[in-house]
């Protein structure tokens, strides 16, 4: 692999980021931009980040799986935000349902990743 660019679990966590931003952009009350929009942005664009981060550096297996540890915590943290965002209903439930469904995938493939490099 020749770099982070390569990896499906990063194209994902960035897709997913993106949209995150264009959500809380659209659906999220101005009120919120220094509260709710701030963290799930800055949890959503974690994970891509750590991602990059411990590639980045390339100090052994370990030095990546602190990284990928990372990201994998700020995906958990994303699904408790995007159930935020559902119950104060800034968001559909499908809108809901297909966020959750990209993190828990996002969720799953950090964790095999995280497997495959030990």
């Amino acid at each position: 692999m020749a770099s982070f660019y390569d990896l499906n679990v990063y194209r994902k966590s960035y897709s997913a980021a993106l949209d995150i931003y264009r959500i809380t952009k659209e659906y999220l009350p101005k009120e919120e931009m220094f509260g709710l929009s701030s963290q799930i942005r800055r949890a959503a664009t974690s994970i891509p980040l750590n991602i990059a981060e411990g590639y980045g550096k390339n100090n052994g297996s370990a030095e990546l799986q602190r990284y990928l540890s990372i990201a994998q915590g700020s995906c958990a943290e994303m699904e408790v935000l995007i159930h935020f965002i559902k119950d104060l209903g800034y968001i559909t439930d499908i809108q809901y349902t297909n966020l959750i469904e990209k993190y828990n995938e996002i969720g799953k493939m950090l964790q095999g990743l995280r497997r495959s490099v030990t």
